[in-house]
C-alpha cells in the first residue's frame, strides 16, 4: 500500500503543502482604481442625488 494511503495522519498531512499565489501588481492596480472610482462617483454623484429624492420639497 502506497504511503500516502496509509492511516496514519502524518502520512496523510505529508502532501497537503498549499502555497498561495502573488496578486501581480496591475491586479492591485485595477482594485485600487476601481475602489477609487467607487467612492468618487459616490460622493460626487450618488448622495447629491439622494439628497434630492429623499428629502421632500415644500
Amino acid at each position: 500500500m502506497p504511503e500516502s494511503h496509509s492511516g496514519a495522519p502524518e502520512a496523510e498531512h505529508r502532501f497537503h503543502d498549499y502555497t498561495g499565489n502573488d496578486i501581480p501588481w496591475y491586479v492591485r492596480a485595477i482594485w485600487i482604481g476601481f475602489w477609487v472610482f467607487a467612492v468618487t462617483y459616490t460622493i460626487r454623484y450618488l448622495l447629491p442625488a439622494m439628497q434630492l429624492e429623499l428629502v421632500p420639497r415644500p
